[in-house]
């Protein structure tokens, strides 16, 4: 490893910062032995155990998502972030990433495996008593008990805070009275443990671990989805349940720090879950593609069936590479951090919010881009249940949903950036070393600092908090989102290639970050006509974008096309 990774731990938000250039980061190319074994210990679980009870699965039978949780518990897929003194296998989150990919090869098994090895155990693990960490953890991760995360209510979806179910301490001091009802409960049907939230007093924000067997608690029917039909996903009501006082995960108050920074790395997992889904889809779309004669050849040798099929594995690409930049840029800063040390987990719990939300966005729009285009190539059938591509449509829709909505995550991404934002910005950019590809990172960054000073001139640091101008928000959030991705394409290929590796990043990367450019001008376009900056400051501002020269994507495209069609996969 480089002296950068040694020394310098890495900052969250750091990858906007003009004079922020970091010689490499981690990705799939660096993946230990270890983590390969394990790659293909979860891919060869999920294709001879779980696929084929795909109808069964489907067909809601939780007995058979039971048993393959408990299977995955004796591989030690589960609890892969818990460390060993507690039952788990005490891995990193780059591992835990890898195994999320794996399981998403069928999306209701991979949800109920995220219920009980993420969102279902880590509160504990991070924001627990010892006493309550030894309690259940070991539990959870040989999965002889099974957890559900109950967070959200009928009134109460995105705006988490304004949950109506209460606790009350009995006067003894030693149990909680919960009342209220959470929506929406993954592995609600056979959970043995909810990690939920409540009102103390009707006020005061707190998580509490609530076991089935305590009387008062009960689950509703199943909802009827539109996708993940063989998920469980029930309400969960609870009537004067008698909660002991030891179960209070965290502190009374601070329920919030507890629910919004497990979804921090919720969110990440789940553009882990969109790279797996979307390679899968884009390998049914290639070997389809093939086989499908129309005007007396094969579609796959249309330019308009090209095009498709590449700019899936571009944007694939650099999904999965934003991933493990992610995820290890998490290790690094858990690294050393005691558990029982509650500022220092908060800390780096949060320390990459923004990049965990951008990952969430862009994964679960690239995962619908590509399911609807799999869909598109494969035409009639792709609409037909005889084709799983009509279930990874359905099943992919909720992505976008889940762990907040891209819309609440696109505000939190602007809304960060924005109080993170620093002198510094201003500062002289060395351009040293910066091949035509990364050409256009200095001009996107610099516009995007030059947009926020002028939002901020314009109505205030606090324009961010009060919600007048969420437009513009969701605007800057798209160029982050933009930077983040084409920031890491940029690096990650430059590594790949000094290697010798795969020719076809240069491709891919050149795509992107042409197409990126010109989205970016757009989105600046509207900024500054709703920002109403004089002619020539705007025209400042926008000039350098307009002044670019765009790559030849269509041949790149081609030659992405090729290779995947050769490889009958995608194999970047």
């Amino acid at each position: 490893m480089s002296d950068v990774r040694q020394h310098n731990k890495p900052r969250g938000g750091s990858f906007i910062d003009l004079n922020d250039r970091v010689s490499e980061i981690f990705s799939p190319e660096d993946f230990s032995e270890e983590q390969i074994l394990i790659r293909e210990t979860a891919k060869r679980f999920v294709e001879e155990e779980v696929l084929p009870e795909t109808g069964r699965i489907e067909r809601q039978e939780w007995d058979v998502t039971v048993q393959l949780l408990k299977r995955c518990a004796a591989l030690g897929l589960v609890g892969l972030e818990i460390p060993e003194s507690f039952g788990g296998s005490g891995l990193d989150r780059v591992s835990a990433m890898i195994v999320a990919e794996q399981m998403a090869r069928l999306g209701s098994f991979s949800v109920s495996w995220g219920g009980q090895s993420g969102i279902g155990s880590l509160p504990i693990l991070y924001f627990g008593s010892n006493a309550l960490r030894n309690k259940y953890l070991q539990l959870l991760c040989s999965a002889e008990k099974l957890s559900a995360y109950a967070l959200s209510e009928a009134n109460s979806g995105s705006d988490a805070l304004a949950a109506r179910t209460t606790a009350v301490r009995r006067s003894d001091g030693n149990h909680w009275i919960l009342n209220g009802e959470k929506m929406w409960v993954t592995n609600a049907a056979f959970a043995d443990i909810f990690i939920t939230f409540a009102k103390v007093d009707g006020q005061l924000f707190s998580c509490f671990a609530v076991e089935k067997v305590f009387t008062g608690v009960s689950t509703g029917a199943e909802e009827h989805k539109m996708g993940l039909k063989g998920s469980s996903t029930r309400p969960l009501v609870l009537s004067d349940v008698h909660v002991p006082a030891e179960n209070l995960i965290g502190q009374v108050g601070r329920g919030h720090e507890v629910a919004f920074n497990i979804l921090n790395i919720g969110r990440a997992k789940l553009g882990a879950s969109a790279t797996g889904a979307s390679k899968l889809a884009l390998d049914d779309s290639i070997r389809y593609s093939t086989q499908r004669i129309a005007f007396g050849k094969s579609i796959s040798s249309f330019g308009a069936i090209q095009h498709k099929l590449a700019e899936m594995a571009i944007r694939i690409w650099v999904l999965e590479g934003m991933v493990y930049r992610t995820a290890d840029s998490m290790d690094q800063v858990m690294e050393g951090v005691d558990l029982d040390d509650g500022p220092g987990v908060l800390r780096a719990l949060r320390e990459f919010a923004v990049e965990c939300s951008i990952v969430k966005v862009f994964g679960s729009e690239t995962l619908d881009y590509v399911v609807d285009e799999t869909v598109q190539i494969h035409g009639g059938y792709g609409f037909s249940t005889e084709y799983p591509a009509e279930r990874y449509y359905r099943d992919s829709r909720v992505h976008r949903i889940f762990e907040g909505t891209n819309e609440i995550n696109r505000l939190m991404i602007s809304g960060t950036l924005i109080r993170q934002m620093s002198a510094a910005m201003e500062g002289p950019h060395n351009s040293d070393g910066l091949s035509e590809m990364g050409e256009t990172l200095p001009i996107v960054k610099t516009v995007f600092a030059a947009l926020v000073r002028a939002a901020i001139q314009k109505y205030g640091e606090s324009f961010c908090k009060n919600g007048d101008e969420q437009e513009l928000q969701m605007l800057l959030a798209d160029i982050a989102i933009e930077i983040y991705a084409m920031d890491t394409a940029f690096i990650r290929s430059r590594k790949v290639m000094a290697a010798g590796g795969s020719e076809f990043c240069r491709d891919i990367t050149m795509t992107y970050q042409s197409d990126a450019h010109f989205r970016i001008a757009h989105a600046t376009g509207q900024i500054l006509a709703r920002l109403g900056l004089p002619e020539n400051v705007a025209a400042t501002i926008l000039k350098p974008l307009l002044n670019w020269r765009p790559a030849d994507t269509v041949a790149a495209r081609r030659r992405v096309a090729a290779h995947l069609l050769q490889s009958a996969r995608y194999s970047i």
